[in-house]
Formats: C-alpha cells, structure tokens, sequence
C-alpha cells in the first residue's frame, strides 16, 4: 500500500513535531554530566529533574483523556504544542534549579500529552498494514534528534551555557506550529462516530469506561513496563559514559551521531519489516537481543570509543525493533470511539512508569568523589527482568487482538 500525497505531508509533520518533543527530553541525558556541575546538584536532584516533566505529563495525559475524543484532534495537537514550546522557553530563561524544575513541569504538562495525540492521528488516518512503515519514520525522529539536536545541543551548551539548546528547540518548533495550522485538515470524524450521547458521555464517564475494558487494561500494563526500562537507564547515561566508561565530553557527540545515523537507516527497515512479518514475534526478537546487550553494557569500565560506539548502535536497533513493533500492535488495540481516551491514558501511564523510574535511579545511582557512578550494573539487571515481563505482557495483547479479529479489521477513519 502506498502512501498518498497528504498521508507523506502528515507523516513529515508529526516526524518534526516528534523531533522537537525527544529532543526536548533527551537532551536532559547528554546535558546530564554538565547539569550536575553547573547547578552543584546531587544525582537524586537531578533525577528529579527528569522525573518531574514525566509525573507532569501524566497528570495532564489524564485530565486530557475525557476531553480527547470530543474535539477536532488538529486543534487539541495546536493547542498542547504551544504550551509545550512555552515550557521549553521557559526552560531557556531558567535562572537555576527551582526555575528549572518549574520550567520542566510546564513543558511536561503540554508536550507529555503530544505523543498520545500523534498516536491517535496515525491511528485515525492510516490503516493498519501500513502503521509500522507510519511508526518506523516517526521513530526516526529519536534518531535525528541524536544526529542533529543533541551534538549540536552539546556544542551549544558547551560553548554557550545549558540554556541555548532549549532556545534552539523553540526557534525550530515555531514554524513547525505554523505550518500545522494552515495545512494540517481538520481530524474530527472520530466525533460523528460516538456511541454515546455527548449530553450522556461527561469526561469522567469517558475515562471510567476506558479502565472498565480489560484488554485495554494489558495494553497498558504493557506500555508501563515498556517505558520503565528506557527511563531508568537514559537520565544517567551521558555521565555513565564520561566518568565509567572513560568517553570524554568532546567525544560524546560523536557516540550519539553515530548512533542517530545508523536509527535514522534502521527506522524504516524495522517499520518495513514490522508491517510485513507477524509484530509480536519481531518484537519478541528484538527483546530477546537487548537483554544480554543492555546488561553487559551496563557492567563496562573504561572501554575504547570505537567499541562504545558500536555497543550503542546495535542497543539502539534493538531498542527499535521492540518500540515500532509494540506502538504499532498497541495502536490497533482501541475502538475508533476511544482512541484518544486510550492514547491520553497510555501516555500519561507511560509518563508516570517513566517518572518513578527515574526517580528510583536517582535514589540507586550514587556518584563518587572521582565521578564514577556506582549501582549503574544494577539497573542493567533490573532492566533485562522488566524486558521479561514484558514479553509475556504483549503476548497477552498480541492473543486477545488476534481473537477478537482486530488485526485484520483494524482500519483508518479516513485515508
């Protein structure tokens, strides 16, 4: 099936809006090494630095669930990217910790929630066979925000201080608002398709009836454990490299350049390959090659650059088949009429799963007088029991979309 004019206009769209959205938050990780001696915090302080914008996201994503599907979902994406590109300016004046943290629950009030709206569009607007090529070129986006957004992130910060590189987000996310405003159609069919009454259906009944539906209830499970992994391992992984693995400041752009560039290859092929195989089993491939890598990642001492390099580009594809596979399986999960409850609730489950994460590795990881970060193994071992679970986890979703027939009914509201 190939993709029509608009469906690649809509694709290039949510790909940059995601760039903007995972650049503003990984490039916490990078600036991770920097943070901890400019602001003179502690790791528990800069964890909850992290943290905060995840437990903010979660809180909107469910105060947005009940309204989700009772709007045009153009206007709701305008509205949250604005106040997402507020918080990252906000973030650019920040004057120290405080105003940081003040800063990053902001943005994690509006951009937590674009993700699940973006979700919700390609689900609205592309059939199923098509999702995981759709997921694959958005994935891109984390790639080039590692190739593009987080050197040039680094060098700014470096050069300039820790704040240009959100003032660089927020000149690059104005004009992306724009361009969705006057092109971006209205996405409003959802509407025309409720079964119940407006007048019948306030948002709490809304959000209540989506938690009443038990396979909604795995999907969710699922999306948690999904998340915990990831979390717990990015905020300290810039430090983690510096100070154990011997990368230095001015080499650590290279590591995530590389490493963009070879997701931003990988991203469409995985997509390709999900929307052509059976989605559970790649994705149960792709977990089953993290969890040896991620745990002998996470026991290296000093080690050669051009090995680190190496280690995060297979991680990464890795990281890849899972996430493309299960977003593309979770997307079908849903009913036309609860898609936006659904991904509003998702994501703030995400966030949360994603906040106490961190906030956990905040607590476990404890660096040294010399820099070194100690408790960091650990993590690694918790983090290849949770891929485990979640094997069994989308096994469940993957069973109960099969039986139900949603894997071959699943269809967009319009093309």
């Amino acid at each position: 099936m190939k993709f029509s004019k608009y469906q690649r206009f809509v694709v290039a769209i949510l790909a940059f809006l995601q760039f903007t959205v995972v650049l503003d938050f990984a490039i916490l990780s990078p600036l991770g090494a920097l943070l901890l001696q400019e602001l003179r915090i502690s790791t528990v302080q800069f964890g909850l630095v992290v943290s905060v914008y995840a437990f903010a996201a979660g809180i909107s994503g469910f105060l947005a669930a009940g309204f989700a599907d009772k709007f045009d979902r153009k206007k709701i994406l305008l509205f949250f990217y604005a106040g997402f590109i507020v918080g990252t300016l906000l973030c650019g004046i920040a004057t120290g910790y405080r105003s940081l943290l003040v800063a990053r629950t902001v943005t994690g009030l509006f951009g937590g929630v674009l993700g699940s709206i973006s979700s919700a569009i390609v689900a609205d607007l592309f059939p199923f066979e098509m999702r995981g090529r759709v997921m694959g070129f958005v994935q891109m986006a984390l790639a080039a925000a590692q190739v593009l957004g987080i050197p040039l992130g680094l060098y700014l910060s470096n050069r300039y201080g820790w704040h240009s590189p959100f003032l660089m987000i927020v000149v690059t996310s104005i004009p992306i608002w724009v361009v969705m405003l006057l092109r971006l159609k209205p996405i409003d069919d959802h509407i025309v398709l409720q079964k119940v009454e407006p007048s019948e259906d306030t948002p709490l009944k809304h959000v209540t009836r989506t938690f009443s539906k038990s396979h909604y209830l795995w999907a969710f499970g699922s999306t948690m454990l999904l998340t915990t992994g990831g979390f717990m391992l990015m905020p300290f992984a810039s430090a983690f490299s510096v100070h154990n693995l011997g990368i230095s400041l001015k080499q650590l752009p290279l590591v995530y350049a590389v490493t963009g560039v070879a997701s931003i290859i990988t991203g469409p092929i995985i997509g390709k390959l999900s929307d052509g195989a059976e989605k559970y089993a790649v994705f149960v491939v792709g977990s089953i090659l993290t969890m040896p890598l991620v745990a002998w990642y996470c026991n290296l001492g000093i080690t050669p650059l051009w090995q680190v390099i190496a280690l995060n580009v297979v991680l990464f594809t890795t990281v890849l088949l899972r996430m493309i596979s299960a977003q593309t399986l979770l997307s079908a999960v849903p009913e036309i009429n609860d898609r936006g409850a659904f991904m509003s609730v998702n994501a703030s489950l995400q966030q949360l799963a994603g906040g106490v994460a961190s906030s956990v590795a905040g607590l476990v990881v404890v660096q040294t007088p010399d820099g070194k970060l100690t408790g960091y193994e650990g993590l690694g071992f918790a983090v290849t029991f949770i891929v485990t679970l979640t094997i069994v986890s989308m096994y469940k979703v993957n069973a109960q979309l099969a039986s139900n027939g949603v894997l071959a009914s699943a269809r967009p509201l319009r093309a």
